[in-house]
C-alpha cells in the first residue's frame, strides 16, 4: 500500500477524526473508501458505456427511430 500526504485545515482533520472514532473506524479508513467510490464512480460509468456500445453493435433497427414511449412498451 502506497501513502500518501493530504492537507487541509486542522479542525477539520480534528472533527473528521472525531467522527471516525465515534463510528469506530479511522480517517484513514474513510479516506480509502472515499477513493474507492471515487474511483468507481469513473470505472462504471465507463463500464456502462462499454455496454451501451457493445448493444449498439448487436441491435439492428433498419434505420427506424423509436419514441420513448414506444421503447418502454411491454
Amino acid at each position: 500500500m502506497k501513502n500518501v500526504t493530504l492537507s487541509a485545515d486542522e479542525r477539520l482533520i480534528e472533527t473528521a477524526r472525531e467522527r471516525a472514532r465515534r463510528e469506530r473506524t479511522t480517517l484513514n479508513e474513510q479516506f480509502r473508501l472515499w477513493l474507492e467510490r471515487y474511483v468507481g464512480a469513473d470505472w462504471q460509468a465507463e463500464r456502462a458505456m462499454r455496454t451501451i456500445d457493445d448493444i449498439h453493435t448487436r441491435v439492428r433497427t433498419g434505420g427506424r427511430t423509436f419514441t420513448r414511449d414506444q421503447l418502454n412498451e411491454r
